[in-house]
């Protein structure tokens, strides 16, 4: 297969793209600087030179392709302040990729999110998100978009991405979190710290998407959680061995002041499932959990531990 992949020289779809390629798929890529070029061309893959905001240059490269994976999402401005205008920026690449593909019987993969998703219990595949208005409801009435496209004659499924998507040379919330207990000295939890998080390895989730793309059936939901919950206390355990800190917890009201933009995710308790997952597409993550990875040490190299 001919595929398109947005996001393809980010966190996640650097890994996806030699997954691809390893699996005999020919990989074009959207690169929107000559980094991302020159990456994506050394990973083996053909350069699309654009950004999420060109519909026309995605709509010809989704035409081009035999299936597409949406891994793009505008984090820069997400996590600055305008959450929304990323969300609807995603909103309008999805729309170009389904009339582009509709009634191709083309694969659709779209990557969304875990977080919120059912709090306080386990959510399933089975489990929708709510639209109530709000910049993150946004984002996820693009999932339900996304699976609504297989009306319209397109393989769709959207792969639900845990908060921590985990390995070598991650900027995401655990390296947040590490550098947050090195700045204050201490290694903190929200409250007693026994709220969950899923987590993967973003090799096991680059092999999902894989999957997803060659075999999803229409419409299906699909969660990245090799790890059902790991709690946030035990992460803060690890980091606070390893930076030689103390372990503490921080008050919810004082959250904000410790955690900064991370506090509103950090307290929350989201534990998902991936039974089905694993049913549908025999998805057997194979990778290091959370915590091993995090004892590993690469999280802490600048710290000298």
């Amino acid at each position: 297969m001919r595929i398109f992949v947005t996001g393809a020289s980010g966190w996640i779809g650097s890994a996806v793209v030699p997954e691809l390629i390893g699996a005999g798929h020919r990989v074009s890529g959207l690169a929107r600087s000559a980094a991302s070029a020159a990456a994506l061309t050394e990973a083996g893959a053909e350069t699309v030179r654009g950004t999420v905001d060109d519909l026309d240059v995605l709509r010809g490269a989704a035409e081009a392709s035999d299936g597409v994976i949406h891994l793009a999402f505008k984090h820069d401005i997400a996590f600055s302040g305008d959450f929304q205008g990323a969300a609807e920026a995603d909103r309008r690449a999805v729309d170009t990729f389904g009339d582009a593909l509709a009634g191709s019987g083309k694969p659709f993969v779209l990557a969304s999110g875990l977080a919120g998703l059912a709090p306080g219990r386990t959510a399933t595949e089975r489990d929708m998100p709510s639209v109530d208005g709000s910049p993150a409801s946004v984002r996820a009435a693009t999932s339900l978009a996304a699976l609504d496209l297989a009306a319209r004659g397109i393989r769709s499924s959207v792969v639900r991405l845990s908060p921590t998507c985990h390995g070598e040379g991650d900027n995401g919330f655990m390296a947040t979190l590490v550098g947050i207990a090195r700045a204050k000295g201490v290694s903190g939890h929200v409250g007693d710290g026994a709220n969950r998080w899923p987590a993967v390895h973003r090799l096991d989730a680059a092999r999902l998407f894989g999957l997803a793309v060659e075999k999803a059936p229409a419409g299906s939901v699909l969660h990245g959680a090799a790890e059902e919950g790991v709690a946030i206390r035990d992460i803060a355990e690890v980091i606070g061995r390893h930076l030689r800190v103390p372990v503490a917890s921080v008050a919810t009201e004082d959250a904000p002041a410790h955690f900064g933009w991370l506090a509103g995710f950090l307290g929350t308790d989201a534990p998902a499932s991936h039974a089905l997952t694993g049913e549908l597409l025999d998805w057997r993550p194979t990778r290091p959990g959370l915590l091993e990875d995090l004892d590993a040490g690469h999280y802490f190299k600048d710290a000298g531990a």
